[in-house]
């Protein structure tokens, strides 16, 4: 029997090398489930206004279990007791907290997988796996779904400034090349520790804290909001549902068998068995661009028309609005737009829409980020900092848009 090394080292560009710390981590990483991820792209369509923003969600996962284990020496050096099988579970639990993700993530859970959010997902995945594994995985599902006692493990995993974020603001900033969000999450790692079973940050690092958040609100506005790119996640959440219309009336669409699968299937969370998870593995980007860039010839004009406008960005018109001239805008439009496409009007909804985006860096409601005070107090960091633009931070804020073709011609509306 031979035996192999399962000790590696990775070479990622943000953190330098990456160590897989035993064996069972580097199972999971080997596993089909996992491999997966290196064919879902971390930003969705994101690369159609950041060229560079190609990265995976499999990069994401590793840089993750990178900070975890960074997480882990801090606070072991401050004298917080973790046990190995806690240690060990926290690792398996932030390798696989997107595992759940499919391709385009946020449009699929809109339109063919419906109502399932891709952390309950993550959640079948990891019992499937702890089902092939023999339990090894036991605790950190608990850990996952917040049953254990420790609490402030669950907030490394899962928090306003958790390992997940940690990782892919500064990952996505170095990909896309939008250099506000390339926050210092090496120093708030080092300024973390645990006070009466909260994940705490010690007051001296409150000026790294403030930026972490500054810096997500404007990677939410510059990247994750960016209007081209939410306009095309909703034409491709369009297409998606032009395609399962259209398959649930018969008309034959190329696509591959686990593409076909959920548009011939109407799949919720009670219907997500062994059959859907194991279609479910096996769905990546590649089935989403193959289908696309065969539908851009079918015969229908709306799955065509809009499978087009993706493969060759030829995208839409987004025009930012006041919420009060949205809806009056969207029935011009529709109308002008109408006299030349000659459709009804649930088929103009596909061509003529509006949305809201919303950023919110911190969210006060939810679970806080606590400062740890030098007379050992524990406090909000909104009430920690002395920067008065920080609490303008938790409140929403929203703009409102509406979205029609480029080639067609409208009339100046006042």
């Amino acid at each position: 029997m031979v035996t192999y090394n399962k000790l590696k080292i990775l070479n990622d560009p943000i953190y330098g090398f990456i160590s897989i710390p035993n064996s069972l981590l580097y199972d999971l990483i080997e596993h089909p489930y996992f491999q997966r991820l290196r064919r879902i792209n971390q930003m969705g369509l994101s690369y159609l206004v950041y060229p560079g923003a190609t990265h995976t969600r499999f990069h994401h996962a590793l840089g993750c279990m990178h900070m975890m284990q960074k997480a882990v020496q801090v606070l072991k050096s401050k004298n917080v007791e973790i046990s190995q099988e806690e240690e060990n579970a926290l690792y398996i639990a932030i390798l696989l907290h997107d595992i759940g993700h499919g391709p385009f993530s946020h449009a699929m859970e809109n339109s063919i997988v419906e109502n399932v959010h891709h952390e309950e997902i993550s959640l079948f995945f990891m019992n499937a796996l702890n089902d092939e594994f023999n339990g090894q995985l036991s605790l950190a599902i608990e850990i996952f779904k917040g049953n254990y006692h420790r609490k402030f493990l669950l907030q490394l995993i899962s928090s306003q400034m958790d390992m997940d974020r940690m990782d892919y603001l500064k990952r996505d900033s170095f990909y896309s090349g939008v250099a506000e969000g390339n926050i210092n999450s090496e120093r708030l790692v080092q300024m973390i520790n645990v006070h009466d079973d909260y994940l705490v940050v010690e007051e001296k690092g409150i000026y790294s804290v403030e930026k972490f958040l500054v810096g997500r609100r404007l990677m939410y506005w510059q990247c994750y909001l960016h209007k081209t790119s939410v306009m095309a996640e909703m034409i491709l959440t369009k297409i998606l549902k032009r395609a399962k219309e259209l398959t649930e009336k018969g008309v034959h669409l190329w696509c591959s068998d686990s593409l076909h699968f959920f548009l011939t299937n109407h799949i919720e969370k009670a219907d997500f068995n062994k059959e859907a998870l194991k279609k479910f593995a096996l769905l990546d980007d590649s089935d989403i661009i193959g289908a696309l860039k065969n539908w851009q010839f079918h015969e229908d004009f709306i799955l065509s028309s809009l499978s087009n406008s993706i493969i060759n960005r030829n995208l839409f018109h987004i025009l930012n609005v006041e919420k009060n001239q949205q809806n009056e805008l969207l029935d011009l439009y529709r109308k002008q737009i109408n006299s030349e496409l000659q459709l009804d009007m649930n088929e103009l909804d596909y061509f003529v829409f509006g949305g809201m985006m919303k950023n919110k860096a911190y969210d006060k409601n939810a679970e806080p980020i606590r400062i740890l005070t030098k007379n050992k107090q524990i406090i909000d960091v909104l009430q920690a900092s002395d920067q008065s633009n920080l609490a303008a931070l938790s409140v929403p804020v929203k703009k409102y848009f509406v979205c029609f073709p480029k080639n067609i011609t409208l009339k100046n509306i006042q």
